[in-house]
């Protein structure tokens, strides 16, 4: 087998014969990949979208592990197992990348991604060790790179694998800076007083500081939520094999191994405490898919707030300034749009949506094995990235740029729901014949109160104190 990447010559490709347990089969002359993955490749010919590489990668370091822990169980020998830890750690570190073609939409148990993997590592080990690069007795994919594992254990192993290392290093510091600029805003924003909105129609009042802490407190809740997930997700199914008895693993293999794999990436991994739920089912998939989606959710929201707050500038609640980051219309002139804040929107419908396949592909353990992985795996993946990365956009390019108007501030006077901070010197049929008197006439609350109450300045003026009111601390004249 050649790995020189001379394979086409005159606009023609050359290829070498690889024989599997199902006979022989063409390959690229160039490819590390044998039999089973181009089987893969011409069976799967459906969207033209590989493996996640941060999954990829996931395998690598799994493979890694466990050569690592057969060689110290006298499984494998010294010498192998250290070019399979080599070829590997190539694959970790981003070579390679074009070996793994195999189509998402496979196998169900992902069995053509596994042996993918196995058969690139086995073919850059031959090649390390300087052999016969056709000789699969020297590294064998199977027996070598795959031993003491299953593709039914592995899988699902790289995809919890996968999640936590991007929730770890991506994800929960993203979402942890966006909640230190949330917090920021809100202190920012802290005495900025304006007219608080339910059903969309005016409320008592709020400060805009206000607001962004529930903001900040959306994202510290998603934090926590995530934090859970990940903690689920550090249990994997390595070490079960076929269908969760651990046929064909030495007894001491997956402990060996997710050791030599948490001490490799840093983060803790743990054997799964009954295999067969481990492999039968998505259900730390689904507990993590769910924690995106309310993150997602929150998001959601709060970009909405945001953007409805600086709608305008004119014609708007204009409360907020946005960061003008593009021109917004390709025929009205100086017209910017909040295209930050919409970006997030659609993650955060891209990531629902994820989350409908995942609850679908967890209803798919069928027996011993759920046959919806590599879906899951994608779902679950794109969902962790796209998170990161707009949580990361949002903050940069949205809130660390927002500026309050005065508008808010001037609109608070105006406010017929002022009324309710009447309600406890005068009951509340009368501040609501004072609110309709002023909705009718254009007036004020405090212009109808002064006329109408008989209560003197002094006193509509400690009762009509916006800060009062959103503070709650205001002293409330009691009716007798």
């Amino acid at each position: 087998m050649s790995t020189k990447k001379t394979s086409r010559k005159g606009g023609k490709q050359s290829f070498r014969t690889e024989n599997d347990s199902m006979g022989t089969v063409r390959v690229p002359a160039d490819a590390y990949f044998g039999a089973t993955t181009q089987r893969a490749i011409d069976n799967f010919r459906i969207s033209g979208q590989p493996m996640p590489q941060s999954f990829i990668r996931a395998v690598a370091a799994i493979k890694a592990a466990a050569a690592e822990a057969n060689s110290q169980l006298e499984l494998l020998d010294r010498r192998i197992a250290f070019t399979i830890v080599q070829a590997a750690d190539e694959i970790i570190a981003g070579k390679h990348a074009d070996q793994f073609p195999v189509d998402v939409y496979q196998t169900g148990s992902g069995t053509s991604t596994n042996m993918n993997v196995n058969e690139v590592i086995a073919a850059r080990a031959r090649e390390i060790l300087k052999v016969d690069l056709s000789d699969r007795d020297a590294v064998h994919p199977n027996d070598h790179v795959n031993r003491c594992q299953s593709s039914n254990d592995v899988i699902p192993t790289a995809t919890h694998v996968a999640a936590v290392m991007l929730i770890t290093e991506r994800l929960l510091p993203a979402l942890a800076e966006l909640e230190r600029a949330l917090k920021v805003k809100s202190r920012e924003f802290a005495k900025v007083v304006k007219t608080g909105r339910t059903h969309l129609q005016d409320a008592t009042p709020v400060t805009l500081g206000q607001e962004f802490s529930g903001y900040a407190a959306q994202v510290a809740n998603a934090i926590k939520h995530i934090k859970y997930a990940k903690t689920r997700l550090s249990f994997v199914a390595l070490g079960g094999t076929a269908v969760g008895t651990g046929i064909n693993a030495h007894p001491r293999f997956a402990r060996l191994a997710l050791a030599r794999l948490s001490e490799r990436l840093g983060v803790r991994f743990r054997e799964a405490t009954n295999h067969f739920q481990a492999q039968s089912t998505l259900d730390e998939v689904v507990v993590a898919s769910g924690a995106l989606k309310t993150a997602a959710i929150s998001l959601m929201k709060i970009a909405n707030d945001i953007r409805h707050l600086g709608s305008g500038p004119r014609a708007g609640l204009g409360e907020l300034n946005l960061p003008e980051v593009q021109p917004g219309s390709s025929i009205m002139p100086g017209k910017v749009n909040p295209v930050i804040a919409e970006s997030l929107c659609m993650v955060a419908a891209r990531v629902i949506g994820n989350d409908a396949t995942i609850a679908v592909a967890g209803q798919s353990g069928l027996f011993e094995l759920n046959v919806m992985q590599p879906v899951a795996a994608l779902c679950l993946l794109e969902s962790i990235e796209l998170l990161a990365n707009c949580a990361d956009n949002f903050r940069i390019r949205l809130v660390d740029g927002l500026t309050a108007t005065d508008r808010g501030p001037k609109l608070v006077e105006e406010g017929l729901m002022l009324a309710t901070a009447l309600t406890p010197a005068l009951g509340y049929d009368k501040a609501a014949a004072i609110a309709h008197e002023a909705a009718t006439t254009g007036e004020t609350i405090r212009q109808v109160a002064l006329r109408t109450s008989g209560l003197p300045d002094s006193e509509l003026d400690r009762l009509l104190d916006p800060l009062s009111m959103v503070t709650n601390k205001g002293k409330r004249t009691r009716r007798k």
